[in-house]
């Protein structure tokens, strides 16, 4: 059995009898249960069948590497998948509520109760799916390593351009270009590369200001590999440091490196959390401090577990998470510095190998 027919067994756990199903339409849900990416496809499943319906430009790819479920080149995604209903006596279907549209969620119930079929759109089924995707596979940490080590390899040969003189979007053009170049399909998100008084904007946007000696530089960035994520945040000073940058450099580096000492599994997301807010805030720099301190990373950049003052998750091993915290000084300056760790039973394994330790370039 491959895992993702064994991500579905544990899937159809929701369904109570024969007259339910299970309609995935979410790009990366469908990806996780079918092990094929494709932009337009669905899935069906059934107590006693699973069905994948691609359109014509990936029925070749889905019949190659799906073979535990049957695929079918759809002509019409809701008409095939009534018709599929009918077959096994279906008249009620789970939705992904997270993940539809209003717009959607209205045509389909035009188009399904139509034809006697009855549609859940609570969120039992979008939680049971994060819940399953919490825990990630081996094959699920093998592509976010690499997504990892592609970034970092980026990062490294990037560090050479960061001068005075550069722009912040010629450093995010070159990341992108270095990410795709050593392997990866695309860059995570938007990379965050930004300088001087714009570092103290958590999700500062890259533009043409220029970079000046005696700057901090924050790099956020991440690359996407076989659909998996990798995140991580470096700060590093131009050509200079002063005292002042070189103190607040050193309360977030003791802030991150205390809380991810902290990581293993059963301790509780929030203490986490808690670990590195309460030293940056006897620093003095509580109110510098105003997102969570991590996030887990995995089909998407930001996924359960929230590493945070409310989060009420319990850590489990092969879960994957951030470990983020910054202080921001209004038209000041910025830093913050951010590892992605797999948690295990007695600690973590960090995915970056990247020294934390201030670097002047």
């Amino acid at each position: 059995m491959s895992i993702q027919s064994d991500r579905v067994n544990k899937l159809k756990r929701i369904i109570e009898d024969k007259s339910q199903a299970v309609f995935i339409t979410n790009e990366k849900n469908v990806y996780y249960f079918s092990g094929v990416q494709n932009s337009e496809g669905v899935m069906l499943v059934t107590l006693d069948e699973t069905y994948l319906l691609v359109d014509f430009r990936y029925i070749e790819t889905a019949k190659k590497n799906c073979k535990d479920y049957k695929v079918i080149e759809f002509k019409s995604v809701t008409e095939d998948v009534i018709s599929l209903c009918k077959k096994h006596s279906v008249d009620t279907l789970y939705l992904e509520a997270e993940n539809i549209t209003v717009s959607r969620y209205n045509f389909y119930i035009k188009k399904f109760n139509a034809q006697g079929i009855s549609l859940i759109s609570n969120d039992l089924l979008s939680k049971t799916i994060s819940n399953l995707r919490l825990i990630k596979s081996e094959e699920e940490i093998k592509f976010i390593d690499e997504a990892q080590k592609i970034t970092e390899k980026a990062y490294n040969e990037v560090l050479n351009y960061i001068k005075p003189g550069e722009s912040e979007r010629a450093i995010s053009i070159e990341l992108e270009y270095l990410m795709k170049k050593f392997g990866a399909s695309n860059v995570s998100f938007d990379l965050i590369t930004i300088t001087g008084k714009k570092t103290s904007l958590p999700h500062g946007v890259p533009s043409d200001d220029i970079i000046s000696e005696g700057d901090f530089f924050t790099m956020d960035i991440g690359s996407l590999y076989m659909g998996y994520h990798s995140d991580m945040t470096r700060t590093v000073a131009v050509k200079s440091c002063d005292d002042y940058q070189r103190e607040i450099y050193n309360i977030v580096l003791k802030a991150q490196s205390t809380a991810l000492n902290s990581v293993k599994s059963g301790i509780k997301a929030s203490n986490i959390d808690k670990i590195a807010r309460d030293i940056i805030e006897k620093a003095g720099y509580g109110k510098n401090f105003g997102h969570s301190t991590g996030h887990g990373v995995g089909l998407d950049i930001h996924e359960l577990p929230f590493v945070s003052t409310k989060s009420e998750c319990i850590l489990s091993e092969n879960m994957v998470i951030t470990v983020e915290p910054g202080i921001y000084l209004e038209n000041k300056f910025g830093v913050r510095i951010e590892d992605m760790v797999l948690v295990k039973e007695n600690g973590f394994k960090n995915f970056a190998t990247l020294s934390k330790e201030l670097i002047i370039v």
